[in-house]
C-alpha cells in the first residue's frame, strides 16, 4: 500500500472527506515534490498537487500522475481548492493543525465556504512518517554517509588558526559537495568554554583549547542525518578523560539496550544512570534521544518526559546521544543515530571513530 493508500485509509477512519497539505515536509512525503508554494489536495476520490507557474513544469516532470493530478490555478490557490472540493462532493475538510497559522485557518474558513473544518491532517501524516519503511531508510544511510564522510574531512582540515565559522562551514561546503542538498539544521561546532552549550551557535573566534564538540548532520532527498563528535584541541587532562570516558560509557550502554519493543523512557535511564553514578548528575540535561526523519527533531523521544509503556517499535529511527556540560568549563556529547529495522533488527546508521581524539 502506498503512502497516499495509507493517508486515505487512515482519513476515512476518521469520517474525513479531504485533508489540504500545507506545510512543505508532509507535501513531499505523499507526493515527492518539494516546494513551498501551492497545496496537496487529497480527497476520498482523486488527489492533486496545485502549484504556480514557478513550479509547474517540475511538478509535472516529478509527481506521478497515477496517483495525483498537477493543476495550475488561473487565480486564487484557496479558490481553487475550494473548487476542487465542490467538485469531489468533499463536505468535512481537515487541516494541518501542527504547522497551519492562525490566519491561514481563517481564510481557508472564508473560501470553504459550507465545509466543516477539523484538525486530524498532522497527525496523520506524522504518524504515517513515524515509520520509516526500506526506501526512506536508504536515503538517511546515504544522508548518514555524507555526514560520517564530513567528520574524516574535518580532521584534516582543522587547524589552530581556524575559527569555529570556519569549522563549521568547511564542514557545510564539505557535505554539499558530497551531494547533501543542505544541512539537516544548523551546525554547531563550539570549543572551549563554550562546549558547556549543548546547542551552542559557532563563534568568529580560534579554536579554543579543550573540548571540540560538533553536532552536524546532511540531507539527501528530503531525509535527514544527525550526528555528533567531541574531540580535544590540546592534550585532554585525567578530568576531561574521565568526562569523555563516562559520556561514552552511557552512550554504548544504551546502544546496547536499544532494540524492538524497550520503554523509551528506559533508554534514556540507562544512559542517565551511568553518568549520574560517575559524578555527574544534574550535568545531562536534555533527553538521550529524538526521532530523525524529513524532519531533525521528530517522534519518538528517548526521554524521562515521555510515557512509561512508549516502545521502541519497527520503523523508528532515534538518536542515542548523553552528554555531561559543566557550565563556564567545557562539555561532551557523543551522538549515533540508529533505527530498528522493519525486521525487527537493529541498525546504527554511523560509524565514525569515538575513541578520544587530541589534536594540535
Amino acid at each position: 500500500m502506498s503512502r497516499l493508500d495509507r493517508f486515505k485509509a487512515k482519513m476515512t477512519e476518521k469520517g474525513i472527506d479531504a485533508a489540504v497539505i500545507s506545510s512543505a515536509i508532509n507535501q513531499r512525503y505523499l507526493a515527492g515534490f518539494d516546494y513551498t508554494d501551492g497545496y496537496v489536495l487529497v480527497t476520498k476520490n482523486k488527489s492533486y498537487v496545485l502549484a504556480d507557474f514557478r513550479y509547474i513544469e517540475a511538478a509535472r516532470a516529478k509527481v506521478d500522475a497515477r496517483d495525483f493530478e498537477v493543476v495550475m490555478p488561473e487565480g486564487s490557490m484557496l479558490s481553487a481548492v475550494a473548487g476542487l472540493l465542490d467538485g469531489n462532493e468533499c463536505k468535512t475538510v481537515a487541516f494541518e493543525d501542527a504547522t497551519l497559522s492562525v490566519s491561514m485557518l481563517e481564510r481557508m474558513k472564508k473560501v470553504f465556504v459550507g465545509k466543516e473544518m477539523c484538525a486530524g491532517a498532522s497527525e496523520i501524516a506524522d504518524g504515517l512518517r513515524l515509520y520509516k519503511d526500506y526506501d526512506e531508510i536508504e536515503k538517511m544511510k546515504k544522508a548518514q554517509a555524507i555526514t560520517d564522510a564530513g567528520f574524516e574531512h574535518i580532521l584534516k582540515m582543522l587547524t589552530p588558526d581556524m575559527t569555529e565559522i570556519d569549522a563549521a562551514l568547511e564542514l557545510e561546503f564539505f557535505m554539499r559537495r558530497m551531494g547533501s542538498e543542505g544541512t539537516a539544521f544548523e551546525t554547531i561546532a563550539v570549543s572551549g568554554s563554550a562546549s558547556s552549550l549543548p546547542h551552542g551557535v559557532p563563534r568568529n573566534v580560534k579554536l579554543e583549547k579543550g573540548f571540540f564538540t560538533m553536532d552536524f548532520g546532511a540531507k539527501f532527498d528530503g531525509y535527514c542525518s544527525d550526528m555528533t563528535r567531541t574531540v580535544v584541541i590540546g592534550k585532554a587532562d585525567a578530568d576531561m578523560k574521565k568526562l569523555y570516558n563516562t559520556v561514552l560509557s552511557a552512550q554504548l550502554a544504551a546502544l546496547e539496550f536499544i532494540k524492538e519493543g524497550i520503554n523509551c523512557k528506559d533508554a534514556d535511564t540507562v544512559a542517565r544512570d551511568i553518568i549520574n553514578g560517575a559524578g555527574y548528575e544534574g550535568r545531562f540535561g536534555h533527553s538521550l534521544g529524538h526521532g530523525v526523519g524529513m524532519y531533525i527533531h521528530e517522534s519518538p523521544r528517548l526521554s524521562q518526559g515521555v510515557a512509561p509503556d512508549y516502545k521502541l517499535q519497527r520503523g523508528h529511527i532515534v538518536t542515542v546521544e548523553p552528554g555531561i556540560y559543566i557550565e563556564g568549563l567545557y562539555g561532551c556529547r557523543i551522538e549515533d543515530m540508529v533505527g530498528v529495522m522493519p525486521d525487527g533488527s537493529i541498525y546504527n546508521f554511523t560509524h565514525s571513530k569515538k575513541e578520544l581524539i587530541e589534536l594540535f
